[in-house]
Order: structure tokens, then sequence, then C-alpha cells
């Protein structure tokens, strides 16, 4: 818990040269499988610091996830989009006509990003932004790491 208010403080310098117009701050959320077996939820951890310091609400339940989707560690990006794709819904109660910024800890091929602003569009988000605290390396055709 407290590496996520030291790694916090990078996302809100980010934050803060960026500053764009949200109304709310809803993290990635983890399946309920894997938010029992982990105990927590990284990307809330990184949230909740964030959230208080720029006074933005946080709605972690805005977002869910409506299936189990199966690790993105080696996949490729078709594969990552398909894996998500349709994996998470948003309620339009707490997102209709709302800025929404979302929160995960780590992108590769930024679908689960995707996936997530397309289930906050179609419950009637006014715009969707997105912030990771790391981008990963992910593997070319060829085998060699790509940005």
């Amino acid at each position: 818990m407290g590496l996520g208010e030291i790694f916090a403080q990078s996302l809100i310098e980010l934050y803060q040269q960026v500053n764009w117009p949200v109304d709310l701050l809803v993290p990635v959320p983890l399946s309920a499988d894997h938010a029992w077996e982990r105990g927590y939820n990284q990307s809330t951890l990184l949230a909740r610091p964030l959230a208080l310091h720029l006074r933005i609400p946080l709605r972690p339940r805005a977002l869910r996830r409506t299936r189990i989707t199966q690790a993105q560690v080696g996949l490729n990006a078709q594969e990552r989009r398909e894996n998500v794709s349709r994996a998470f819904m948003a309620d339009p109660r707490d997102v209709a006509g709302k800025s929404i910024l979302i929160l995960d800890d780590v992108t590769t091929t930024g679908a689960t990003m995707q996936a997530c602003a397309q289930a906050l569009r179609d419950a009637g988000a006014r715009s969707v932004y997105g912030l990771t605290l790391a981008r990963a390396a992910h593997p070319s055709p060829d085998g060699d790491q790509q940005p």
C-alpha cells in the first residue's frame, strides 16, 4: 500500500502537467477471482492518493469486469485486443455525461485501456482520458523488445 502512495507522486506530477478536465477517477478493475487471490487492486492503490491529492472523486465500482480474461502476458497485440474486448461494463449512473480518467498500473499495447474507454463511452461518458504508471515493452514478431 505504501508503494501506491510513492508511485502516485509521479502520476500527480504528470497529471498536473496535462491538467485534463476530469470529473471522476476510475481504476481499471480486476476480475473478482484476481482481486480475491491478490487481496488488492494495484490500480486502485495508485488511484486513491492521486484522487485525494487532486480532489477528484474516485469511483472504483463505476467500471467492472463482466467476464474473466486470460492473462495478457504472452499474447500479441491482436490477441490482447480480442481477450479484453467487451470484458468491461460501466455504470451509467456514475459516468453518464462525465469526463473520466482511467488509471492503470502498466500498459503494453493499450488494449485494456481501450476496452475500458469503450465501456465508459457506451455508458454515456462525455470524454475519457487514460493514465498509466508504466509502459511495458513487448516482443515484436521477430522476438526483439519494442517500447
